[in-house]
């Protein structure tokens, strides 16, 4: 795990005293709102619905036990007990006081932690698989390139107020369980035909109105070019990106209006200009920083642990969370472990704070005090022994966060929607637990099997409705909250983007709607095998058309 560097800590503990003189002057009327606007973006704080909204950076997704105790500190101290995990990897405190935030800062920056460009128009906190380092099926751990990616970013001069907020995703598997084709930049780790390992380029995807899946600008990028690369991929999209209009200013827009190859020409023609120059990559810093990720002291151990199966067949409810959120380690004898953020009837990715505890003490315990949080809006323990499952099954369970629906109905990515967003036009957590509720049978769920569930409050896409296998949107009908489906979606390696299935539905309809959606697939699915998105690509948009609104 990466720890600061003297760099680091004092960028951050300057960047604490210059907000909380910001602040002061704001509490003191020295600053109008709209100067002080600006400011507060640049330091994650938001003014939302009701309160303002402080997002904390995780970056990669990746932290230890101190650092969540901490964020059960402050959710219980500043707060109202509680935090929302967030689709990129971040945490979010949504009633924080306007006079307490510089010491939430400062709190925070005691356990090497900040939310510098984790809002405004610059580049967002890289985002990463929440099982690198343990998955099975990984070339290289991706978390070493997004700190490259992170400390090469982080107040980049050039790069602080792009037309746009620009989002970067970095995958090290063959499986994408970082959506990066949904990313500003998307970077897949690959093997050429000589066996060397580089990347493959995305650019140009995004969800929001006009959602877009990226394309391919370059196949192989060796590993000393990446920060090149990316800095030409920058420049291009700083110098001609639209900035006339905020919803055609993203790079997808670039891309789409300019065509992928021009745009390619662009960005090579800037790389060539300057791959060689500082901005080559020695690797004797790739190596000095994988060190930071060096794999923890496994211990030999057998494939399966003969404890781990008694337990199993004696506990229906451990057998039961173990095919759910359980996955298989790289590590014979270990296992990765997820902790669902979805229980029934509650706001998908909200964690109190007694439960941050909880998941602090089993990751020092068991875990080698190493967390995950992921874009799905869960937690991963990512190294637990295959012997201490029960264990840490038991924790979570009187915790209330053995829930086991990962990647099933109620395992939904749901925006705050119109209980805080001020952007929002419909409600998305009061739908989400309705569903949630509807389908409280955990074993009907898993009859259903692995369904992608999305929803956002708004065209701005925060739920990654488009990219649900059911997405919902809500949208305003003269003053009435509407919701549409969609049909299809996809984030992993396959993505695709969702199509609408017809008119939309009332907020006194709509889980009716999904659960009709869901007995549709049921009926026509070629046996339990057969998913819900291998169904909908087998028989297309019309049957679910016809008998949702027969």
């Amino acid at each position: 795990m990466y720890r600061y560097d003297e760099f680091d800590a004092d960028f951050v503990k300057q960047r604490v005293a210059q907000f909380g003189d910001q602040v002061e002057r704001r509490i003191e009327g020295d600053l109008t709102e709209d100067q002080f606007k600006p400011l507060r973006l640049m330091n994650g704080l938001y003014l939302q619905l009701h309160a303002y909204m402080l997002r904390v950076a995780i970056p990669y997704g990746t932290f230890n036990s101190l650092q969540m105790r901490k964020m059960a500190h402050i959710a219980r101290k500043y707060d109202r007990g509680y935090g929302h995990f967030t689709t990129r990897q971040n945490l979010q405190y949504n009633w924080p006081v306007l006079k307490d935030v510089p010491e939430i800062l400062k709190e925070l920056a005691e356990v090497e932690m900040h939310a510098i460009q984790t809002s405004g128009n610059c580049i967002r906190n890289t985002t990463s698989d929440q099982y690198a380092g343990a998955a099975a099926d990984e070339i290289e751990d991706p978390r070493v390139y997004c700190e490259i990616i992170r400390q090469w970013s982080s107040l980049h001069p050039e790069f602080t107020f792009l037309p746009r907020k620009f989002k970067v995703a970095v995958t090290g598997a063959t499986t994408d369980r970082a959506a990066i084709r949904v990313h500003d930049i998307g970077l897949a780790i690959v093997k050429n035909d000589e066996g060397e390992v580089g990347f493959e380029v995305h650019v140009g995807g995004g969800q929001g109105r006009t959602p877009m899946i990226g394309k391919v600008v370059r196949e192989f990028l060796p590993k000393e070019h990446l920060l090149s690369y990316l800095e030409a991929i920058l420049r291009v999209y700083n110098q001609i990106g639209r900035r006339d209009n905020k919803y055609k200013a993203r790079i997808k827009i670039l891309v789409h209006e300019t065509g992928i190859d021009e745009v390619r020409r662009l960005v090579e023609a800037e790389w060539e200009r300057i791959k060689d120059t500082a901005l080559k990559l020695p690797l004797e810093e790739v190596d000095r920083i994988n060190e930071y990720f060096t794999p923890p002291s496994f211990e030999t151990l057998d494939v399966t642990s003969r404890g781990f199966e008694v337990k199993r067949f004696e506990d229906r409810d451990f057998a039961t969370w173990v095919r759910a959120n359980v996955v298989g380690h790289k590590q014979a004898g270990y296992a990765i472990a997820n902790i669902s953020l979805k229980p029934e009837g509650e706001a998908p990715g909200d964690i109190t704070d007694d439960q941050m505890e909880v998941v602090a003490d089993l990751a020092e315990k068991y875990s080698f005090d190493e967390i995950r949080a992921t874009h799905e809006q869960n937690l991963v323990l990512p190294h637990v022994k295959q012997e201490d499952l029960y264990e840490v099954f038991t924790g979570l369970k009187a915790a209330g966060l053995a829930t086991a629906n990962l990647g099933l109905i109620s395992d939904m990515i749901v925006c705050p929607g119109l209980d805080y967003c001020a952007l929002a036009n419909a409600r998305s957590i009061p739908v989400a637990q309705a569903i949630s509720k509807r389908f409280s049978d955990i074993e009907r769920q898993h009859d259903i099997g692995e369904l992608k569930l999305k929803i956002s409050g708004c065209i701005n896409a925060c739920g990654h409705h488009h990219v649900g296998h059911i997405g919902i949107l809500g949208v305003d009908r003269k003053g009435e909250e509407y919701y549409q489906i969609t049909l299809g979606g996809n984030a992993n390696e396959n993505a695709a983007i969702g199509k609408i299935i017809g008119p939309s539905f009332s907020y006194d309809k709509i889980v009716d709607a999904v659960e009709s959606v869901v007995n549709i697939y049921l009926e026509l699915r070629n046996g339990a095998e057969e998913s819900f998105l291998e169904a909908y690509n087998r028989v297309g948009m019309a049957p679910f058309k016809e008998k949702l609104y027969a």
